[in-house]
Order: structure tokens, then C-alpha cells, then sequence
């Protein structure tokens, strides 16, 4: 996401992150395929990758398949922006859905989890943190 921490309105695609197995080589691909720009971004023991088209603020994350992120499926996943986790994992579960992941602290982009849909896709979820 990007350096102000900003996201974009409530329902709107906030951040897309690829998890996946050889983070360095898709990194790769990507830069290549299309100009974006790596940034690192440390881990605890390692570095995903923020990407940027012009080295500016990034637009999406290519990011390693270990850690909190062991077990997503290799496919680009949206971040939506909710104003609830709460509210919108009750109309998950409720309307046929799964939550894939435990609801993560994201420092100060928020709080997130991934959601399975009842046809069988995924996608995140994010909260804004309260203001202060």
C-alpha cells in the first residue's frame, strides 16, 4: 500500500498481493512484463516485494509463500476496504462463505483476514485503523 497509508473508499480495491513459492523470480516476471520497480519490504527473516510503476508508491505485492501468508493460493489477491471486519465476517459465514485466515494486524494499514466466497474464490478484507 502506499507510503501515506491512505485507502481508497469503503468497497473500493484497496492493495493486490501474488503469493507465492519463488517470490524472487515472479518478482522478476513482473518487472519485466510490466516495468514495475521492486522495493523491498523486510520481513522477519526475509523480503516480499512492494512493486511500483515508477519507483514511487507501489500497486500491488509480490510476496513469499511462508510465514502468515503459508497456505494462499498462488492467484493475485484483492484487498477490499470494509468499515467492519466484525459485520462483514458475519455476512460471510452467513451467506455461505469461509474465512481462509485468521484476522491479521497490519500495523498502521489496519487489520485484515481472506474470505472464500460460496463459488469458491478469495479475497481480503481490510479495515482502516480507528483515528486517533
Amino acid at each position: 500500500m502506499s507510503e501515506t497509508n491512505e485507502l481508497p473508499p469503503l468497497g473500493a480495491i484497496a492493495w493486490a498481493d501474488l503469493t507465492v513459492a519463488n517470490a524472487p523470480a515472479v518478482r522478476d516476471f513482473y518487472a519485466a512484463v510490466c516495468g514495475w520497480i521492486a522495493t523491498d519490504v523486510e520481513m522477519e527473516d526475509y523480503s516480499d516485494y512492494a512493486m511500483s510503476p515508477d519507483g514511487g508508491d507501489p500497486v500491488a505485492g509480490i510476496c513469499h509463500a511462508r510465514g502468515a501468508n503459508t497456505g494462499l493460493p498462488a492467484q493475485w489477491l484483492v484487498y477490499v476496504a470494509v468499515p467492519s471486519l466484525e459485520v462483514s465476517l458475519a455476512a460471510c459465514k452467513a451467506l455461505g462463505g469461509a474465512v481462509v485466515t485468521p484476522t491479521r494486524d497490519m500495523g498502521s494499514y489496519g487489520r485484515m483476514v481472506v474470505v472464500r466466497d460460496p463459488a469458491g474464490a478469495v479475497m481480503a478484507l481490510i479495515e482502516r485503523p480507528a483515528k486517533g
